[in-house]
């Protein structure tokens, strides 16, 4: 492992800086997210992320990853004699590389501002165009680039839409995503 990856777990990253969403401090939807992305990188369902899948799920969002960091990174993560993170290996990394980038959390009391931050970031990412309201379309747009089956089809993605639009608009506000994502939290 060199120097660099060593003292900085995000070089493996690309320069932009993290988003505060990067790690939610509400444990059971960081868990269920988690779960997600790890399900998403482990694309031949081994049950093992390695290098090269992170690599690609990473280039696939966007991110250019430097695969050597990367490699470093990940590698301290990784059991002898696995060929790749397993999903607990997958946690440690996330907490190791949140505690890197934005310090150890701690119980401050300030949950409930934080949860609302949280949200609105995860918001951002899907309202593509700004407007306060996930449409049918960036809903499809943002399920193509994590690679979901669901993407494949516009009349599934209005049907997911359906299921949390609570005033028929055909569109997701800000109060309606904040249900879906406490929906997952239970």
């Amino acid at each position: 492992m060199d120097n660099q990856s060593q003292s900085n777990p995000s070089a493996a990253l690309s320069k932009g800086a993290p988003s505060p969403s990067f790690r939610l401090r509400n444990g059971s939807l960081n868990a269920v997210r988690l779960r997600r992305v790890f399900d998403l990188f482990d694309r031949n369902g081994d049950g093992e992320i390695t290098v090269d899948e992170l690599a690609q799920a990473l280039d696939s969002l966007g991110l250019e990853a430097d695969r050597p960091s990367l490699a470093a990174t990940v590698g301290a993560h990784v059991p002898e004699g696995a060929s790749g993170l397993r999903f607990e290996d997958f946690e440690g990394l996330h907490r190791a590389l949140g505690d890197a980038l934005f310090g150890a959390l701690a119980d401050d009391g300030e949950e409930g501002g934080q949860d609302e931050e949280e949200m609105r970031e995860a918001f951002k990412v899907f309202d593509v165009d700004g407007d306060g309201y996930i449409s049918a379309s960036e809903l499809q747009e943002v399920l193509k680039k994590l690679g979901m089956p669901e993407a494949s089809s516009l009349a599934n993605v209005r049907e997911m839409i359906c299921n949390v639009d609570r005033d028929s608009d055909g569109r997701v506000d800000f109060s309606e995503f904040k249900i879906m994502m406490k929906g997952i939290n239970l």
